[in-house]
């Protein structure tokens, strides 16, 4: 039963991380660029999750990173997000 538990806890946090890609924006000329970054891990002893990842686009800037851990204890984890929206004029 505690193996299920790490499995599926891994499995469902392991959905949202990105595959992180860099690129050129549209012809207007701006910047859209995005790193991501993911770690998982499942054994005897508990199991994890852990990303990360950053963007930059016309619209504007964000980066979040979190953790999450299981084991015979219980459940730990953290998030960190920001933001801010690009204004013209």
């Amino acid at each position: 039963m505690r193996v299920l538990k790490r499995v599926l806890a891994v499995s469902a946090l392991t959905v949202p991380l990105v595959i992180g890609a860099a690129g050129l924006a549209s012809a207007h000329g701006g910047v859209d660029a995005a790193w991501g970054q993911g770690f998982f891990t499942a054994g005897p002893d508990g199991a994890g999750v852990a990303g990360a990842e950053s963007s930059v686009s016309p619209e504007g800037v964000s980066h979040a990173d979190f953790g999450i851990w299981s084991d015979d204890e219980g459940v730990t984890g953290g998030f960190t997000g920001s933001g801010a929206t690009l204004v013209n004029g």
